[in-house]
């Protein structure tokens, strides 16, 4: 799941601190979720990407998410109010490269043309992605399609409808200015809708905070 969005600015102290101490152990407690990552924004918007990995992708339409998002704490019903522009997408994995995850990351969302998704599938998967993932200062890098649309929920209402995610690239590293060269060069904006994307978005992210469900485990 890969949400993206912004949050008012009198609200990050105390987002930060409900997202860290609540709302991460929380999801991570709910069977199936694996990892939680917040990232915060170098360059480019929105200023958060949050990321969550589970075992499947049916582990995002459980009955046991549901009734968590569907039952939201006081503290998170006090929160949502606050975020703006959100972006949640339920995504299945193309294709995953390299090894590890990176402090620094390179989002770039599209939505591939109709007669040009899988052209710009395999460039990606077979061409661009397999090049960049053994450059210096690079890691991994992973291919993100919106594969289930998510259902009203009580928090959703709280804060309002989120918008789809329908493509999304991440790629991870340990330099950020490699990062940056990336977005710049031919995965920039311009090369890739002549490749057959469009509304392309691309930041550059720094890891904020990160937990994964044995960590959450082990404290409870």
């Amino acid at each position: 799941m890969l949400l993206s969005f912004d949050v008012a600015a009198e609200a990050i102290p105390e987002h930060d601190d409900w997202h860290t101490h609540e709302h991460l152990p929380e999801r991570l407690a709910i069977p199936g979720f694996l990892r939680g990552t917040r990232w915060v924004v170098r360059r480019g918007q929105p200023r958060y990407v949050v990321l969550y990995e589970v075992d499947r992708l049916a582990t995002l339409t459980s009955d046991a998410y549901l009734a968590r998002l569907n039952a939201p704490s006081p503290w998170t019903s006090r929160m949502m109010p606050h975020y703006r522009g959100m972006s949640r997408g339920f995504c299945s994995v193309t294709a995953s490269l390299g090894f590890g995850m990176g402090a620094a990351a390179l989002l770039i969302r599209c939505k591939p043309d109709a007669n040009a998704a899988e052209p710009l599938r395999r460039w990606l998967v077979d061409e661009t992605l397999p090049r960049h993932v053994s450059s210096r200062g690079i890691g991994s890098a992973h291919l993100l399609e919106g594969a289930v649309a998510p259902t009203m929920t009580n928090e959703q209402r709280i804060r309002g409808a989120d918008a789809g995610i329908d493509w999304a690239v991440l790629i991870t590293g340990y330099s950020e200015q490699a990062l940056t060269r990336i977005a710049d060069a031919d995965m920039d904006a311009a090369h890739l809708t002549r490749r057959g994307a469009t509304s392309v978005t691309s930041a550059v992210y720094a890891m904020d905070y990160a937990l994964t469900c044995a960590e959450r485990s082990m404290n409870g």
